[in-house]
């Protein structure tokens, strides 16, 4: 069987009663996980609540929150309570967002990213492990002991990062359960599961204790053209729009050229400039969009090149044929 993984759009519409039905299908039809996002749109942490207590088996991940605009301490007190609502099947996925997000939007200084990720999650840890907070960082200065009055359901709950350089990646690999990349074209799949393969073993892991999740668009539809048009125009967005960390991520890959051809592009045609500026090669690596048949063969591509779970959308708008279409990808 194949793990596959299905996401909530942030944005957009709000319909509570969709929202659960699209929870229930994918929990249904063998879904591995169901992760909630968060950027501008709704929070992730109420709705995750409710498609907690909506399913059953279906993991529930926030994929991803930004780790600045709530304290440690909260995200451990958060997490502990929809890991009972859910009878343990939450994961916690974070990444530090960007100043654009954390300046512009949530109006706190974006400073010593890693720094505060490595904190984070040893404060989230120490509270779950119902370890008194005697914490001494860079950051938190925690004196007091305090432990959460509420018993977790579980002594540690799953850390997935979002994280894209090097010195990143090799943070991700030791204190972190698993690994959230982004934008990376198919040439570049085994080069970089293979640093972060190395990475673990330097920090003495198992590499099969650890999650590497494929950040490919894999979307069963019928209308691809409309499909590759939207995920070029949204990694031109990343690239032009979301400060320097993406343009920066496919510099370091080789694609210097693109990335600023890209800029140019956007700055004269916004996201229609933008994407046309991505070479088609380059977009064609960045997804597969079509048939249920064309997905499943990216898939088992991606999981010869090393990744564990796979996320993938479907177009298709009938529930039933929704949960045949997921359980056809799930094998």
């Amino acid at each position: 069987m194949r793990k596959i993984t299905v996401g909530l759009n942030w944005a957009g519409d709000f319909n509570i009663d969709s929202i659960v039905e699209q929870a229930k299908i994918a929990d249904d039809s063998g879904v591995h996980t169901f992760n909630i996002s968060e950027a501008w749109g709704a929070d992730a942490l109420s709705l995750l609540a409710v498609v907690a207590h909506e399913t059953n088996n279906v993991l529930l991940s926030s994929n991803i929150i930004n780790i600045f605009s709530r304290t440690p301490g909260a995200i451990a007190q958060h997490f502990a309570t929809l890991d009972h609502i859910s009878n343990g099947r939450m994961i916690l996925g974070i990444g530090s967002s960007g100043p654009q997000v954390i300046e512009h939007f949530h109006g706190v200084k974006f400073s010593k990213p890693l720094t505060r990720i490595r904190e984070y999650i040893e404060i989230i840890n120490m509270i779950l492990n119902e370890t008194p907070l005697q914490y001494d960082g860079d950051i938190f200065q925690l004196a007091r002991g305090f432990t959460m009055r509420l018993t977790p359901l579980r002594n540690h709950i799953p850390i997935h990062v979002a994280s894209i350089t090097p010195k990143s990646l090799k943070q991700t690999a030791t204190i972190a359960d698993g690994w959230l990349p982004i934008h990376l074209p198919s040439e570049q799949w085994r080069p970089q599961i293979d640093m972060m393969t190395e990475f673990l073993q330097d920090a003495g892991r198992d590499r099969k204790d650890f999650v590497i999740r494929n950040p490919s668009t894999i979307r069963v539809t019928e209308d691809s053209t409309a499909a590759r048009t939207e995920t070029a125009q949204n990694t031109a967005f990343y690239i032009a729009r979301m400060g320097d960390f993406y343009y920066e991520h496919f510099q370091r890959m080789g694609y210097a050229d693109e990335a600023n051809a890209v800029r140019r592009g956007w700055a004269e045609g916004k996201a229609v400039g933008g994407a046309a500026a991505l070479p088609d090669d380059l977009v064609d690596q960045l997804g597969t969009w079509g048939s249920v048949e064309e997905c499943i063969d990216a898939l088992e591509e991606a999981a010869d090149a090393g990744f564990d779970w796979h996320s993938v959308s479907i177009d298709e708008q009938d529930p039933k044929k929704q949960a045949e279409i997921y359980r056809k990808l799930v094998g």
